[in-house]
């Protein structure tokens, strides 16, 4: 009779050294998001900007240091942020920063709750309530200004509609009714009429969401965030305007008045710099 181990006993070790395996050919968050940036073609820089995320922490994150975060809760915050950014799916390194941090995030302190909320303010949604309610308010007395002004004439347009002529009128200084002059139409673009001593560049998510970065010719950032889909910016500078487009093909392009014709691919990211002079003829 055997004392030994049976083959059953040195199962769950070999089960173990699989799994093990299993878990060194896994790549690292780090390593997948560092990888993601390159092939979309963005530096950290690029990635700090378009996400409020400090770049020694982006750093520190692809290096797989999630200290500076300040707590399971940012980890996974950030986690999710830089993976949206380089166009990932932020689910499975989610999943696997829980696999490697013991699940569900530990609570975090109030100091670095506080201090994450005053470095990076949230965005607050514009007051629609408040919109509406002055909409209604606004209607409503346009109404009634109307109706009070155009009182006596409607009395006369309804005694021309059951038969009587304007010579039958009681009142010899009754005014005739002028049609009202017509709408100016509008123009083809809003930067039609650009200065000509200022390079003016319009920008519109015709096609999609993208993230946008502008700037003067002295490097100083204009407008650093993401554009929804039919929304637009202007941009005026003096001598240049240099831009980054996170997703060119999503957006329309003008520059000085006239819509640049460029076959930018979906998901493609361009740095483009026009002068006054640009477009350049033909």
């Amino acid at each position: 009779m055997s004392i030994g181990n049976s083959p059953e006993d040195e199962r769950p070790f070999e089960d173990e050294r699989v799994e093990a395996d299993r878990e060194e050919a896994r790549p690292s968050i780090g390593r997948v998001l560092q990888q993601a940036r390159i092939a979309a073609g963005l530096t950290v820089d690029d990635v700090s900007s378009a996400t409020r995320v400090r770049m020694n922490i982006v750093h520190a994150i692809e290096a797989d240091d999630f200290t500076p975060c300040g707590g399971d809760v940012y980890a996974r915050g950030h986690i999710r942020t830089l993976a949206k950014a380089v166009h990932l799916d932020p689910a499975p390194l989610l999943a696997q920063y829980g696999d490697e941090h013991g699940g569900r995030p530990a609570p975090t302190p109030a100091a670095p709750l506080f201090e994450a909320e005053r470095i990076r303010p949230e965005r607050r949604g514009p007051n629609w309530t408040a919109a509406m309610v002055a909409a209604i308010v606004a209607v409503i007395g346009f109404v009634g200004f109307t109706m009070f002004q155009g009182g006596d004439d409607g009395g006369n347009e309804a005694n021309v509609a059951e038969g009587s002529t304007p010579g039958d009128s009681a009142s010899p200084t009754t005014k005739t009714k002028k049609p009202a002059d017509p709408a100016p139409e509008p123009s083809d673009s809003a930067i039609a009429a650009a200065p000509q001593d200022k390079v003016t560049v319009q920008v519109s998510a015709a096609d999609g969401r993208s993230w946008i970065a502008a700037k003067d010719h002295n490097g100083r950032m204009i407008f650093d965030g993401v554009l929804k889909q039919g929304d637009s910016k202007t941009f005026q500078d003096s001598s240049k305007v240099h831009l980054v487009l996170g997703d060119a093909g999503a957006i329309d392009l003008f520059v000085n008045g006239k819509k640049i014709e460029e076959n930018f691919q979906p998901g493609s990211v361009e740095r483009l710099t026009y002068t006054k002079g640009d477009p350049e003829a033909g």
